[in-house]
Parts: C-alpha cells; sequence; structure tokens
C-alpha cells in the first residue's frame, strides 16, 4: 500500500511544477522579445519623425498608420487578437491626448503616469510585507501555499517585487523630467530604452523567484 501510495504521489507531483513552467512561458510571451519591442517602437518612431517635418494631426495620423499596418502584420502572423489590437489601442489612446491637449509631448503621458500607479502599488505591496509577484505566484498555485511563512521565498519575492518598483520608478523620473522640458525626441528615446529591455529583466527576475518558490513549497514538498 505504501509503494501504490508513493507511487499515485509522484504521478501527481509534476502538475504543479508543470504550471509554473507554463506561467513562465506566459511571462516571457507578455514581453514579447525583440518583436514586441519592434511593435511597441515603431510607432513612436514615426509619430517623432513625422512631427519634426509636419504639424501633429498629421503626426499622429502616421503613427496610427503604422499602427494599423502592424496590428493587420500580426493578425496574419496569427497573434492573439487582443494582443494585436491592445497595441493599436494604445496608439489611438496616446495620440487622441495629443490631439486633445496640441502638445506632442502629451502623447507619452498615459505611459508616465502608468508608471508611477504601477510603482505607487508595487512600493505599497513592499511596505504591507505582501509582495505583489508573491500573491500572484501564490493565486496561481490555488491560493494554498503559506508562502509567507518561508522566509527565503519571501524573499526572493521582495526582490522580484522590489526589480519591478525600480524600473517603474525610473521610468518615470527620467520620463517626467523630460516632459516638463517639453523634449519630444529624448522622450520617445527613453521609452523605447526604457520599455522592453527593462521590462524583460524584471520579467527574468520573476522567474526566478518563481521557479525558486516552486522548488521549495511544491517540489521538495512530498519528500518532506
Amino acid at each position: 500500500m505504501n509503494r501504490t501510495d508513493r507511487n499515485n504521489t509522484d504521478d501527481h507531483a509534476p502538475a504543479e511544477p508543470g504550471r509554473a513552467v507554463d506561467l513562465n512561458t506566459a511571462l516571457l510571451e507578455g514581453v514579447g522579445g525583440i518583436s514586441g519591442m519592434v511593435y511597441t517602437a515603431l510607432p513612436v518612431i514615426a509619430f517623432v519623425t513625422a512631427n519634426a517635418f509636419c504639424a501633429l494631426p498629421i503626426a499622429i495620423g502616421v503613427a496610427l498608420g503604422v499602427g494599423l499596418v502592424l496590428t493587420g502584420w500580426r493578425i496574419k502572423r496569427g497573434e492573439r487578437l487582443s494582443s494585436a489590437v491592445g497595441g493599436l489601442a494604445g496608439v489611438a489612446v496616446a495620440g487622441g491626448i495629443a490631439a486633445w491637449t496640441g502638445s506632442a509631448s502629451d502623447f507619452f503621458v498615459i505611459g508616465i503616469w502608468a508608471a508611477l500607479l504601477c510603482g505607487i502599488v508595487t512600493l505599497i505591496s513592499l511596505l504591507a510585507r505582501r509582495p505583489l509577484t508573491g500573491i500572484a505566484w501564490n493565486a496561481v498555485h490555488g491560493g494554498k501555499h503559506p508562502w509567507r511563512a518561508d522566509r527565503p521565498t519571501l524573499l526572493a519575492h521582495d526582490i522580484a517585487t522590489l526589480a519591478a518598483t525600480f524600473v517603474f520608478a525610473a521610468r518615470f523620473a527620467v520620463m517626467q523630467w523630460l516632459y516638463l522640458a517639453d523634449a519630444t525626441g529624448p522622450l520617445a528615446v527613453a521609452k523605447i530604452a526604457m520599455g522592453t529591455p527593462l521590462t524583460a529583466l524584471t520579467v527574468l527576475v520573476i522567474i526566478w523567484a518563481f521557479r525558486r518558490s516552486t522548488r521549495r513549497l511544491i517540489t521538495t514538498a512530498p519528500a518532506e
């Protein structure tokens, strides 16, 4: 009976680590890799370039046109409709704000304030000793693991959430400074440089924290 019970346990044990692997893959796919960086950068580059030679409404139209082409290309490649249309929606909202205020720099205002909001939320979670990455990991695994009671696991999520907080804070500080200086070109550079590359590094830290949590609280749990 003991051997049978052990075999049954072994049969079900890999299920949770497998789910963690799926989550790691989803996180990496969410960043988008090099293609994601290109999809994000091209409308911004088109807007700034057009704005240097044309009136603001034309520059907004050029950015929307590039966004439409990219959306069609992404759908043709078989990407999820929500991801493809989401990028276009972001360009449309940014362009709408710039058109409403008449300032090219306002094309970037949503990203600036979104970075501030996300930074505040992640910082509050750290101060409350409930880092967001740990909450996310536990929710994915059924919300039944005492991850805060395991100090190495809690520390890992402190580090991961702190990395996200730092990225959000740095993004807000740099872009807000450029926004106040009305430096549209440098704003575009900062948005691209501090967008996907820094997000990808943060995701790697989060994946490390997730794997550490899974290894300590799930993979080794049957043996303990």
